[in-house]
C-alpha cells in the first residue's frame, strides 16, 4: 500500500491509501474547524480571505492567511524533499518519514491542546495546515499523482467529467478504466464524509476536542505498521518460495 510504485502498484494499492488517507483527512478537517473556525485541508478558502482583508486594509490579518497559505506549501515541500533526499537508501520506506512527521503533529497538538493557552488558534492553523500539505504531497507521490485525499474540489471535477464519459463509449470505449477511477474518486469522497463524521462525533458528542487528531495520528501509524509487516511477510514468503523451487 505505501511501499508499492511504479510497475508494482495496482488500483487495489491505491485504493486502500485512499480509504486510509481520505478518512483521516476528514477527521483533521472537521477537528480544526469545530476548534479554530478555520479550514484546515486546503487553501483556496484562505487565499480568498487573505486578498478579501488586503483590500479592506486589514495588514495583519491578511498576513496570517498568506503565513497559513505558506504552511501548507511547506508541508508539500518539506514531505516531498524528504522522500527525495532518502529515495536511494533502499532498506527504508521512504514515505515512513513524512507519515510519522503527520502522526507526530497530530499528536503534538493533541496532547498540548489540554494545556491552557500553550497553543493559540493561529498556531494549530499553521500545524494542521503544514500536516495536510505533507499529506497531500506524500499520498500524490506514492500514487502518482492518481490519489488526492485532502480536499473535494477537483475531486468532484474529475468525478463529473468521468461519469460523462460513460455516455460516450465511442470515443471512450476502455471503460473498465474509466469505472475503475469512478469508484477510486466515490470512495474518497465517501470515507472524507465518514471522517469528517467520526471526527465531529468524537470532537462535540464525546467531547475529546482536539484529542480527536490523536486517533488520526494512531489510525495513520498503524496503517504504516500493519502495511510494513504484511509487505515483509510477503517478502519472505517469496524468497522462502524461490528457495525450494
Amino acid at each position: 500500500m505505501f511501499k508499492h510504485q511504479g510497475e508494482s502498484r495496482t488500483a487495489k494499492h491505491n485504493l486502500q491509501i485512499a480509504i486510509i488517507l481520505s478518512f483521516v483527512a476528514g477527521i483533521v478537517n472537521v477537528s480544526g474547524f469545530l476548534s479554530i473556525k478555520e479550514l484546515i485541508t486546503h487553501v483556496t478558502g484562505h487565499f480568498a480571505f487573505f486578498i478579501y482583508n488586503l483590500a479592506d486594509l486589514k495588514f495583519w490579518k491578511g498576513t496570517i492567511y498568506l503565513l497559513y497559505i505558506l504552511c501548507f506549501l511547506f508541508g508539500s515541500f518539506t514531505s516531498s524533499f524528504l522522500i527525495e533526499k532518502f529515495r536511494a537508501t533502499k532498506k527504508l520506506n521512504i514515505f515512513a518519514i513524512p507519515i510519522i512527521l503527520e502522526s507526530s503533529i497530530l499528536l503534538f497538538i493533541a496532547f498540548f491542546s489540554n494545556i491552557e493557552g500553550a497553543l493559540h488558534a493561529e498556531i494549530i492553523a499553521c500545524f494542521l495546515l503544514f500536516a495536510m500539505g505533507l499529506q497531500n504531497s506524500y499520498v500524490t507521490k506514492i500514487s502518482d499523482t492518481v490519489v488526492r485525499t485532502t480536499h473535494l474540489t477537483g475531486l468532484f471535477t474529475d468525478l463529473g467529467i468521468e461519469l460523462s464519459y460513460l455516455f460516450f463509449s465511442k470515443y471512450y470505449p476502455i471503460k473498465t478504466k474509466i469505472k475503475s477511477s469512478i469508484k477510486l474518486r466515490m470512495y474518497i469522497i465517501f470515507f472524507f464524509f465518514f471522517g469528517v463524521l467520526v471526527g465531529g462525533f468524537l470532537y462535540a458528542e464525546m467531547q475529546w476536542e482536539l484529542n480527536t487528531l490523536a486517533a488520526a495520528a494512531f489510525i495513520l501509524l498503524i496503517s504504516l505498521f500493519y502495511d510494513d509487516l504484511k509487505y515483509r511477510l510477503n517478502r519472505s514468503r517469496k524468497i522462502i518460495a524461490d528457495r525450494f523451487r
